[in-house]
């Protein structure tokens, strides 16, 4: 069980009085950290619910809980906002992938901001590593719903058009974050590497990179980006996800200004073929005319 004074809201954790000095001057190093604190980032598991493959990620112990060590959390933060923003500055795409109750909704809505793709009901075996089966799925969604706006779906009996609501329903549910998806996504970003494990082993087969948010009970080996911080409390998983989300749209920035500045390139390129097609034209009509 999780200390869920603590861990799962933050609003009634206790203050800064209750940590010694050192674990002070720790929270107040920066801006970022003190964020961080603000939301909960650094109450990790119970003492006795926990990986030591995570122990250079801890700061402490205090109330039998885990403190995280946030210095080392921003670092990990900065680098994990710093490939999707160079990803994203590319017109690169990242999928997002949370499916416990305190996830679902934060995934979905920071994916959808960002213009990425998300995993946020179940993950769908094969994904990512037999991604040809998934596309087949959403074709067999988008031809549910072109049969429904058909007029061939009116004649219907009621238990046929009772099954094939049903059957959209289940595609939808599973399919909708990643319905656009028509190629492999170049990251994948995770919340409990515990929870999306298999998320995690089809990204290292096919070789994207992951980020994921790690709590004190998870497995950090071949997390290529690993963020310590509470995977369970809202306001934790808010703030890791957005900050995510926020690097995204600030990349996506760029590659827009990128294609823009290209458009405009092409088109200063066409304008002085035109140019020169006009005087290629103009030049045989005055040799017409001194031949006349």
């Amino acid at each position: 069980m999780h200390h869920i004074g603590c861990r799962g809201n933050p609003k009634i954790m206790p203050g800064l009085t209750n940590f010694t000095e050192k674990e002070r001057k720790m929270a107040i190093g920066t801006q970022v950290i003190r964020e961080l604190l603000e939301n909960g980032v650094h109450f990790g598991h119970q003492t006795n619910k926990w990986n030591p493959k995570m122990a250079k990620y801890i700061f402490g112990e205090k109330s039998g809980i885990y403190i995280i060590d946030l210095k080392k959390t921003e670092q990990a933060l900065a680098n994990a906002k710093e490939l999707v923003k160079k990803l994203a500055s590319e017109g690169k795409k990242i999928l997002f992938a949370g499916t416990k109750k305190q996830a679902k909704t934060i995934i979905k809505e920071e994916a959808e901001r960002s213009h990425m793709y998300y995993v946020e009901e179940r993950w769908l075996g094969g994904c990512l590593t037999n991604f040809k089966t998934i596309r087949q799925s959403v074709n067999k969604l988008n031809k549910l719903q072109e049969l429904k706006e058909s007029d061939t779906y009116d004649s219907y009996a009621k238990k046929d058009k009772a099954r094939i609501d049903k059957e959209e329903a289940k595609l939808l549910k599973n399919l909708s974050g990643i319905r656009e998806m028509l190629v492999l996504p170049d990251a994948i970003v995770v919340v409990d590497a515990e929870v999306q494990e298999i998320a995690i082993k089809e990204a290292h087969i096919i070789g994207i990179p992951v980020i994921a948010l790690i709590d004190t009970n998870c497995n950090p080996e071949g997390i290529e980006f690993p963020v310590p911080g509470n995977d369970d409390a809202i306001r934790s998983i808010q703030y890791i996800i957005s900050s995510l989300a926020d690097a995204i749209i600030e990349g996506s920035k760029g590659y827009d200004g990128v294609k823009v500045k290209k458009a405009a390139e092409e088109k200063k390129e066409e304008a002085k073929e035109e140019s020169k097609e006009e005087k290629k034209e103009e030049s045989k009509e005055e040799k017409k005319e001194e031949e006349k």
